[in-house]
């Protein structure tokens, strides 16, 4: 298997626009203050837009579509043909690996701060209720999940190249040497005649 152009590009731009997406997310998380009810001395929790949660989920859908591309056609290192063994094989599992890690761990920054960024605490304590905050997401979960999935990038992009180095023996297979050597019989046997 020879490296694919339009896959490398799909796999690139559905990474670059999660991480793109990602960056957004961590700078448009819910924020939120306490208002204090106008009928009762109880107080309560205003937030801002939910858009970030809206911009992790699809970051984590689009990470999840490239890296079934990727597995798709690679059959995963687990089905289909063995790869040739020497280096390239070994690179192709320690990237497959790396790829999967920061993947996972990607998947679960964007997924636990979509999560924790839709969550909205709605009425506080009846005492003291402007000392007390309202549950708002961390900072820097959605810019682990961004990071994160740079290196899934950097990590898809090197085990697919390895893959088909590992594939092939490091050589591109031509598609028309059934032909020549097809050719050549057939010469071989009129000049017996």
């Amino acid at each position: 298997m020879a490296v694919s152009v339009s896959l490398m590009a799909i796999i690139i731009s559905l990474h670059l626009i999660a991480f793109v997406l990602a960056v957004g997310s961590e700078r448009r998380r819910s924020t939120a203050k306490v208002v204090p009810d106008k009928y009762d001395e109880r107080t309560y929790c205003v937030y801002s837009t939910d858009a970030s949660t809206v911009y992790g989920l699809t970051a984590f859908g689009l990470l999840l579509i490239s890296q079934t591309v990727l597995n798709g056609v690679t059959k995963c290192l687990c089905f289909g043909r063995g790869l040739i063994g020497g280096g390239s094989t070994t690179c192709a599992v320690f990237f497959f690996i790396f790829s999967w890690v920061s993947f996972l761990g990607a998947e679960a920054c964007l997924l636990a701060g979509s999560a924790k960024n839709a969550y909205h605490t709605k009425y506080r304590g009846v005492f003291g209720g402007q000392d007390l905050s309202c549950a708002t997401l961390r900072k820097g979960v959605f810019a682990a999940g961004a990071a994160l999935s740079l290196l899934s990038l950097l990590g898809s992009i090197l085990y697919y190249w390895a893959h088909s180095r590992a594939d092939t023996g490091g050589w591109e297979k031509h598609r028309s040497e059934g032909l020549g050597m097809t050719q050549q019989q057939q010469n071989n046997e009129f000049g017996k005649l």
